[in-house]
């Protein structure tokens, strides 16, 4: 059995294809080094730790790990998304895109993790050692939500904690603030870890629906309709009366170039917008850059390219941002209006 996307298949680059992309970048001097450091903050420890503790009082957050991996706290929860703490990835520690600033915060300082979501099953989205180390945390394994046939995967390691779900499917998760509800959601991409499973299990985004805030996360994505079905398939759950759209989508900004290549498999940062406006985000946050480098542009051209991107499409700095690695950026719980279902 093998998976496919709802608008475009995916037609895996044949080796002929990865030696003249390799040999164009070689020949292009391409990737270039980024103009200056990766922006790097020490992370607020202090908040975040208080803030797992707050139950119903937790103030909606977001913290940008590194690559795609975001520490939201939402709804009495703390996830993560796409955990990767390793130096490399990779399958093998020695080889394989390597780490060019270390995670916004470590493994030992995370706050007690309630949720993972794994989009998908590639090196540089789902790490089997940062998986294990979540699932040793102090006070319990955290429940892991993953795409159709990565649960197997996870029952290799030994982690049981685990439900997977089909495009457009739910999961309720209990929280001090009432039922979150998490929802997996279309992305245009492909799954692998090697040359034999290629779309032998599922991909995809979450939508998550806490009372204080809803969240997006597209994992990898290329652009396709998909975002205009999600945005009218949570419509009315997400109309004026009811809060307005997601009050955070976490959006891939990074790993574009060449085209020719990239493409059919990650948006570049004028598509990343069109997903922003499509879903009606209130705000967005930038990921996918300035950790591996995957592609041929530089560690630092997505947020020039945003900023860049912003300024003739009118976007306000606020509605759809970049933030340093470790740091973290707070909202405003969401507010129904009166009758409002949120």
């Amino acid at each position: 059995m093998t998976f496919r996307n709802n608008y475009a298949g995916f037609e895996p680059k044949s080796l002929a294809d990865v030696l003249r992309w390799r040999w164009a970048a070689h020949r292009n001097g391409v990737p270039r080094p980024p103009r200056g450091p990766i922006p790097q903050v020490a992370p607020d420890l202090a908040f975040l730790q208080a803030n797992a503790r707050a139950g119903a009082a937790m103030q909606p957050a977001v913290t940008w790990i590194g690559h795609a991996t975001v520490l939201a706290q939402l709804g009495g929860l703390t996830l993560l998304t796409d955990p990767v703490f390793s130096e490399r990835a990779s399958p093998v520690p020695f080889a394989g895109p390597k780490r060019h600033q270390p995670p916004g915060v470590a493994l030992a300082d995370l706050p007690h993790i309630d949720l993972v979501l794994a989009s998908h099953n590639h090196y540089d989205h789902l790490d089997g050692a940062s998986v294990d180390a979540l699932q040793r945390q102090p006070g319990g394994a955290p429940l892991f939500i993953v795409p159709l046939g990565v649960k197997a995967w996870l029952a290799e390691r030994g982690i049981a904690n685990a439900v997977e779900l089909d495009w457009w499917t739910s999961h309720t998760v209990p929280s001090p603030t009432g039922p979150v509800e998490v929802t997996l959601v279309p992305a245009q991409h492909w799954s692998g870890r090697g040359l034999a499973d290629r779309m032998k299990t599922l991909w995809g985004g979450f939508a998550v629906f806490a009372p204080d805030c809803h969240l997006f996360y597209a994992g990898d994505t290329a652009y396709s309709r998909d975002f205009i079905d999600i945005q009218a398939h949570f419509a009315e759950r997400q109309s004026a009366a009811n809060g307005g759209g997601f009050d955070v989508a976490l959006l891939p900004i990074g790993a574009y170039e060449p085209r020719w290549f990239m493409a059919p498999q990650h948006v570049d940062v004028e598509e990343a917008i069109r997903i922003h406006r499509d879903l009606r985000a209130k705000r967005s946050l930038g990921v996918h850059w300035g950790t591996f480098q995957l592609s041929d542009e530089a560690l630092d051209d997505p947020p020039h390219a945003l900023a860049e991107q912003r300024r003739s499409q009118a976007l306000s700095d606020e509605e759809f941002f970049v933030l340093a690695i470790g740091e973290t950026r707070q909202f405003p719980p969401r507010r129904p209006a009166a009758g409002g279902l949120g």
